[in-house]
């Protein structure tokens, strides 16, 4: 297989990175962090303003009719700023289940314009990322052709590892049919893989700018009365950790692809992506905080916001020992 991207793909990453770096700045990560439930709105509506949210949604409700591929990589450059908000929720996996519905089409056109947050998990989990400000709750169950759906749902915070993705129990939601009997269970699995697929690529995204931060913190924090960046030790650790996110990349492609194309092996794919991705970011993680000392851990640092984030989706749509336990049995082991 040769796989490369297309000019419009480049250009749509391009875009993407763009406006995310200029107005997904730090502070309003850090804000987001700080505000805990509270989305913000004016930025994400910026996202659908241009677009970007209605990436997989079809072009007759108003999105861009994109796949998989492109969605991917907007959510790399999203990992790249730790985008506050239920992107990959929203963008890759709302769509999956609500395109067979009976009322989808509204939500559809709601979520590319920006007017509409949709919180996503698994039924197996037992909390909801982002459900205490979302519009739409979905609990997607594998194991039936039905989906939990809640637009006016109780739901109470519990504590998570990085505040910037809240989480939250869900105590009352009503069931509403996602697609017709004939569709059986195809749209829920395709949600299941297009989460693990974005928050691989996500892992990715966050992954490669935890080694930005470290190196940047390298070329200016002094010891011995030189930076710290011209110590073999320090070079060394970057290098390995640069070199683990970078072959992670090739294999959250060939899982895009393998799901915009519905490939006979999507789920081995998917799980090597996801797996391979959340231990590269792990490792860049434990690198960059190495390199930062124990001001890393401080709020004042950027670099915790990263690392929460990395911690949080790391255990998000299938850890990596479950990713790892697919990949295992796909291999006969």
């Amino acid at each position: 297989m040769r796989f490369v991207f297309t000019e419009d793909q480049r250009l749509y990453r391009g875009a993407a990175r763009e406006y995310l770096q200029k107005e997904c700045t730090p502070d309003r990560v850090r804000e987001a962090a700080a505000g805990g439930a509270t989305l913000d709105r004016e930025l994400w509506r910026g996202l659908g303003g241009v677009g970007m949210l209605g990436t997989l949604v079809p072009e007759d409700a108003g999105g861009l009719g994109l796949d998989e591929v492109s969605a991917m990589l907007l959510c790399e450059e999203a990992g790249r700023v730790a985008f506050p908000g239920p992107l990959l929720e929203t963008t890759l996996v709302a769509p999956a289940v609500l395109a067979g519905s009976p009322f989808g089409e509204e939500w559809l056109r709601r979520i590319a314009t920006g007017d509409a947050v949709v919180a996503v998990a698994l039924s197996s989990d037992r909390f909801v990322a982002h459900a205490g400000g979302a519009d739409l709750i979905v609990q997607v169950d594998l194991d039936a052709t039905r989906a939990q759906l809640a637009g006016a749902a109780e739901v109470v915070a519990v504590e998570s590892v990085d505040p910037g993705r809240p989480l939250y129990e869900v105590r009352s939601r009503y069931d509403l049919e996602v697609q017709s009997p004939s569709a059986g269970q195809a749209p829920l699995h395709a949600a299941a893989l297009r989460g693990a697929l974005g928050a691989a690529a996500m892992l990715v995204g966050l992954g490669e700018r935890v080694i930005e931060l470290a190196a940047a913190h390298a070329r200016t924090r002094e010891q011995f009365g030189v930076a710290i960046g011209s110590f073999q030790g320090v070079k060394h650790l970057l290098a390995d950790a640069l070199v683990a996110v970078s072959f992670a990349r090739p294999a959250v492609e060939r899982a895009a692809w393998s799901v915009a194309t519905d490939q006979p092996d999507v789920h081995t794919h998917v799980a090597m992506a996801k797996a391979r991705a959340g231990r590269a970011a792990e490792q860049a993680a434990k690198a960059a905080l190495q390199v930062h000392g124990a001001i890393g851990y401080t709020w004042e640092s950027d670099l915790h916001l990263w690392m929460k984030r990395i911690w949080a989706l790391t255990a998000a749509w299938g850890t990596t020992d479950q990713h790892r336990d697919v990949v295992a049995d796909a291999l006969g082991l």
